[in-house]
């Protein structure tokens, strides 16, 4: 019987980095920032990830408080730096936006989520 627990407890601990290498693509930081106020409208939104992204899966959307969207174009993976997401944005007025963001990371695990900011005022 006291084999049976070693063999499991054993198998358990070699299960441990199989699981820790499966991670999310979980939001690390933003441009303009999560909640700030800016006195200049940004001309893009930045999102950085703690994974690597898969670009045809992975979206930014921007929208005004009456929910139009002011986004422009397709966001864009950065090459460089497969963490990094952007989208340009169309001229914007002083006011709340939000965005709302979906990605998929390489590991095929899919997150999103959505933050405000504020322009002016």
């Amino acid at each position: 019987m006291q084999r049976i627990a070693t063999i499991i407890a054993i198998l358990s601990l070699l299960l441990i980095p199989t699981a820790a290498a499966h991670a999310h693509a979980l939001l690390d930081h933003a441009s303009p920032l999560v909640g700030s106020a800016v006195r200049t409208a940004p001309r893009e939104v930045i999102l950085w990830f703690t994974e690597k992204l898969e670009p045809a899966f992975s979206q930014i959307e921007v929208r005004n408080a009456g929910g139009a969207r002011v986004d422009s174009g397709k966001a864009q993976v950065d090459r460089a730096n497969r963490n990094q997401l952007r989208v340009p944005l169309r001229a914007l007025s002083p006011g709340l936006y939000k965005v709302y963001w979906r990605v998929l990371s390489v590991d095929t695990h899919t997150t999103e989520g959505n933050f405000s900011f504020r322009v002016g005022e």
